[in-house]
Formats: C-alpha cells, structure tokens, sequence
C-alpha cells in the first residue's frame, strides 16, 4: 500500500472545533511565517520614531514652560521693585512728617506755626502725589507686560490654527470638498 499523500490525510487539513457542545471540523490554519527580521527592524524604527516623536515633544514643552517662567520672573522682580520703592517712599514721607513736628515744635510763634503748618501740608500733599504717581507709573509698566504676554499667547495660539494640514495646500482642500 502507498502510503496516503497529504490530500488525502483528513487530519492534516481538518481540525476539530467544540463550541459549547455543538462539535464541527474545520480547516486547519496555516501560520504563515515571515521573516521575522523585517518586522524588527520595522518594530525598532517605529521605536525610535516613537522616541523621537516624544522626545521633540518634550522639548517643545520644555521651551514653552521655560518662556513663561522667565516672563513670571520679570513681572516677579517688577512687583518687587515696586514694593521697595512704595516702601522707601513710606519712610521718607515718615522722615519729612518727624522733621515737621520737630520743626513745628521749635517755633514759637503762632503766624510762623501756620506757615509752617501750611508749607508741611502742601510738602505733604506734594510727596503723596509724587508717590502715587511713580506707583501708577510701575501698574502701568506692569499692564503694559501683562498685555504683551497676553498677545503672544494668542498670537502661539493662532499660529497653531494656520499651521493645520488643511491650510497647507487650498487645492487638496478644494478638492476634498468637492469630492463626494
């Protein structure tokens, strides 16, 4: 007897299947085996895009934070200078009111006392104006880097809407919108 070629041998194409009782034969699947070389490779390249990809991500919001920070840190040293000179002006309007005192002290008579009383409310008046003024001056420059902050914010923003894919070519767009 030959002996029985491979289409003839029911076991080497069929297997059997049990689904919950109900029993069956079906074909048998093959594995088709590849080279498993290119897959790697492939494998490996996708890591390394994938690498990559993240890497100039973060990267990109590295940048990003670091920007931001150095603009915190000015609009910090700005409110802080501001402090130190609203302070000093304290102290000198502190100085000019003990000065006064002693001053108005000193004098003894009364026209000299008015005078005196007026000059140091007018010195007074002067010294508080020139201290709101320099303090609406810093809220100013304080506004003024607010907003410029504010408006390259949205300029980053708007820059992420015309750098879509869509924009790239009008004629793509065009003709996919056209396409049905």
């Amino acid at each position: 007897m030959d002996p029985p070629s491979s289409s003839e041998t029911p076991d080497d194409e069929w297997e059997l299947c049990n689904d919950d009782g109900f029993i069956y034969k079906r074909k048998k699947r093959r594995l088709v085996l590849t080279d498993p070389a290119p897959v790697t490779a492939d494998l490996e390249e996708e890591e390394t895009r994938r690498r990559e990809w993240k890497r100039k991500n973060l990267l990109r919001v590295k940048e990003k934070y670091k920007k931001e920070i150095e603009e915190w840190e000015i609009l910090s040293e700005t409110l802080k200078s501001m402090q130190d000179k609203a302070s000093g002006f304290q102290i000198q309007q502190q100085e000019r009111m003990r000065s006064r005192k002693t001053e108005g002290t000193a004098s003894s008579s009364g026209s000299e006392r008015k005078d005196n009383a007026s000059g140091s409310l007018v010195d007074e008046l002067l010294s508080q104006v020139e201290s709101q003024e320099m303090i609406i001056r810093d809220v100013s420059n304080l506004c003024d880097v607010a907003e410029a902050m504010s408006n390259a914010q949205e300029e980053r923003l708007k820059q992420t809407y015309f750098d879509l894919p869509i924009w790239a070519s009008p004629r793509d767009l065009m003709a996919s919108l056209c396409d049905e």
